[in-house]
């Protein structure tokens, strides 16, 4: 392997002394050769067994020259619409246009198309009708098969079909990228890449077909909620490597949309393998005039310690593309990375995160997954730990001591997400101990999401008495190595199962903390989740049974505004929500009170109930968060 970026002109092409490249990558994003990019990861992968990878970034989607600039390449089009949904990456949840684009030079929005995948599988086909093209990366993952779609409001066909594409590689792709590369360099065609694991592929064959569990047909899930939330359940089942089913649907009763198994995790040695490749950690340098690629900010001194989570977060998109089971490094292979880390010019001493997406998963939940999969009808963690669970951050502690000791490291910081119940699991409280003591920057983000339970039921989070337990024991453990540490919440609004009622429980909760969110996340319908499943059905795909949805934006927008009901520009919406959730007893001068009557207006008629003001058992909140929205 050369070393330096890979090339995305013909000038760099040709400076590696290739006059043809294997594959073309097409993606939504500026190219930064560092691993937490999805297509650095695949191209390095693919150039270590031997394949050269060209990059054509954010081509005009407007002008199909701009996807022949390397020509036809010999096996195949690489496409991803980039590290983010592209429709997320350009919408609010409210629809709204975004700003800027984190993964785009200078932060400019508009430089990819809404619906990326679709929109550049369909630009190759114009100019290349037969060359085969293959689609990966988050977006064409989680729209692998029909999927309800919440910015046009409707089901849509599986991205396969509507970007024109031969194969999906889901999940992550570090393993059928490479079987698929290795079966057109044999000169297998396309149409008859039909056994990997972790594709996607289409036929109107039905004998190619086998061993596989029938979904309802695009046209009745289209038709009909119910069976769209009985597809998806099914499909939620199915995906893990050891245990989950091939699965298909049909289209207009001829043309058959097949998944294929999930791909095997990755061993420790092969994970190892993959993050030892050589990446440049950087941008591409043509972007500098630009201003740079912002992403690069968040991660450049992070590491990644695992990928992979059992939490099961029902919002989550997690269990259809990365999985349930944790695949993990070594700590010889994170140190190295570290090491390194603390030659570049710009590192100040400074590790800004150690985790993945659960920073505290270093190991599968419970030893049967690695050989039989994980359970299909129950989660690991809720709505109770399961008594199979291996609760144990020994693993992750020793990898956190390794790292503060390494020369030239100041401090080691966690900042992906803390699962608070898994730590509570463990009987060992010295994680805690040292997280405090050691890890955390004066605030620690938290994910408590909602405190309603039966919100939190929807949700697969656990109940609002286990966060306040891990609260009380975080205060006491900072008290005791006397450090003023705050835990900082992450809220949702108008998630499935939360009425006004529950929003106006969640406000309560907030005033008796004596905290007022800066920021509070609104729930986002996004391809394969159970929430949105939940969102788009009215029913709880799981078992069938209706749950209340507020899909009207006025209503959504008083639940979130009850969470932040000190804000003066929410007072309208907190005033409207107390009179309809029939709680005008919190309008009014009482310390339990939400907001005053407008001014000159007599508080309602209404007696107020005189309740003690609850006693904050929970103090661990910045003190200069208390001042906000005053």
């Amino acid at each position: 392997m050369q070393k330096g970026f890979l090339p995305i002109t013909v000038e760099e092409l040709n400076a590696r002394g290739i006059n043809r490249p294997d594959f073309v990558y097409v993606i939504g994003d500026a190219y930064v050769d560092h691993p937490s990019f999805g297509h650095a990861i695949i191209s390095r992968v693919l150039e270590s067994h031997g394949y050269s990878v060209a990059i054509i970034s954010q081509p005009d989607w407007k002008d199909p020259d701009s996807i022949a600039v390397f020509g036809e390449p010999r096996l195949g089009f690489l496409v991803t619409g980039g590290n983010m949904d592209s429709m997320v990456n350009h919408y609010s949840v409210s629809k709204r246009r975004r700003q800027a684009d984190a993964y785009t030079p200078g932060g400019v929005m508009g430089k990819r198309p809404d619906y990326a995948v679709v929109t550049y599988g369909n630009l190759i086909r114009k100019v290349y009708k037969h060359t085969p093209v293959i689609i990966g990366g988050i977006e064409a993952s989680l729209r692998r098969l029909s999927h309800y779609d919440y910015w046009s409001d409707r089901i849509r066909r599986s991205v396969l079909l509507d970007s024109g594409a031969d194969l999906v590689s889901y999940g992550m792709g570090e393993r059928s990228i490479v079987e698929i590369a290795e079966a057109l360099d044999s000169g297998i065609a396309v149409r008859d890449i039909t056994f990997v694991e972790g594709t996607v592929f289409k036929t109107r064959d039905r004998g190619l077909i086998y061993d596989a569990v029938e979904l309802p047909s695009f046209e009745d899930v289209r038709a009909d909620k119910r069976a769209y939330a009985k597809s998806f359940y099914t499909q939620y089942q199915n995906t893990d490597p050891f245990n989950g089913k091939r699965l298909f649907e049909t289209y207009d009763g001829r043309l058959f949309v097949v998944q294929n198994p999930a791909a095997k995790p990755l061993s420790q040695s092969e994970m190892d393998a993959v993050y030892a490749l050589p990446y440049m950690r950087a941008y591409h340098p043509s972007y500098e005039e630009a201003g740079g690629v912002p992403a690069i900010e968040e991660v450049k001194f992070s590491l990644v310690s695992s990928r992979g989570c059992f939490g099961g977060c029902n919002f989550c998109a997690l269990t259809f593309h990365q999985g349930r089971i944790i695949q993990a490094r070594s700590h010889e292979s994170i140190l190295n990375e570290a090491e390194n880390m603390t030659w570049d010019a710009d590192f100040k001493g400074y590790l800004h995160d150690v985790g993945g997406p659960t920073a505290n998963f270093r190991s599968p939940s419970c030893e049967k997954q690695l050989t039989e999969g994980v359970c299909r009808g129950k989660q690991c963690l809720f709505p109770v730990p399961c008594s199979n669970l291996k609760a144990d951050h020994t693993d992750y502690r020793e990898l956190l001591r390794k790292l503060r000791e390494l020369p030239g490291v100041k401090k080691v910081f966690i900042r992906s997400g803390i699962r608070f119940d898994y730590l509570l699991a463990d009987p060992d409280p010295a994680f805690l101990r040292e997280l405090c003591e050691h890890h955390v920057s004066g605030q620690l983000k938290v994910a408590p999401e909602h405190i309603s339970d039966a919100v939190l039921e929807k949700m697969g989070k656990p109940s609002a008495r286990v966060y306040r337990k891990f609260a009380d024991a975080y205060q006491r453990t900072n008290e005791a190595l006397q450090k003023k540490q705050y835990l900082v919440p992450y809220l949702m609004s108008s998630h499935p199962g939360s009425t006004l009622k529950e929003a106006v429980e969640l406000a309560e909760f907030l005033r008796d903390l004596g905290y007022m969110p800066q920021q509070v996340q609104d729930f986002y319908p996004t391809p394969s989740t159970i929430s949105t499943c939940m969102y788009y059905t009215g029913v709880d795909p799981r078992t069938m049974k209706p749950v209340y949805t507020a899909v009207n934006p006025h209503e959504k927008a008083m639940q979130r505004a009850l969470i932040q009901y000190r804000n003066p520009k929410n007072y309208e919406l907190v005033r409207e929500a107390l009179k309809k959730a029939g709680r005008e007893d919190l309008i009014g001068f009482g310390p339990n009170c939400l907001i005053r009557p407008r001014k000159g207006e007599a508080p309602p008629g209404k007696k107020q109930v005189k309740k003690p003001v609850k006693k904050k058992t929970i103090r661990n909140v910045h003190p200069k968060k208390k001042k906000a929205g005053k």
